[in-house]
């Protein structure tokens, strides 16, 4: 899916007019519009600052990946990122621990 259908659907589903979109990243309701009908391409920034409000990737947004992390989640990530190796182990240790027990879980009530 392209920019303009991925924005279009995003706004909406956010329940964001183009007007308020635009007042958000600090354009026109008009400006949106012309984005949503490909007759106009944003720059990468005002790109990022729509991918902002909209609480998505830059990636998401412009197609690149079809693959949607939550803002939260790609918030988190950042943070262990920045913990120390001992730290991001143990956490993955835990992590690891839960996806397998879920797997488990939906393997048995099949």
């Amino acid at each position: 899916m392209d920019f303009s259908k991925r924005l279009h659907e995003l706004r909406t589903e956010k329940k964001l007019t183009r007007e308020k979109l635009g007042k958000a990243i600090g354009t026109s309701g008009a400006i949106i519009g012309m984005y949503e009908r490909q007759d106009r391409t944003p720059s990468i920034e005002v790109a990022r600052k729509i991918a902002n409000v909209l609480e998505v990737s830059l990636d998401f947004l412009v197609g690149n990946t079809d693959t949607r992390l939550d803002a939260t989640i790609l918030k988190k990530i950042l943070q262990i990122q920045d913990l120390p190796d001992a730290d991001q182990s143990h956490l993955f240790y835990l992590v690891d621990n839960v996806l397998q027990n879920v797997k488990a879980k939906q393997a048995f009530a099949q």
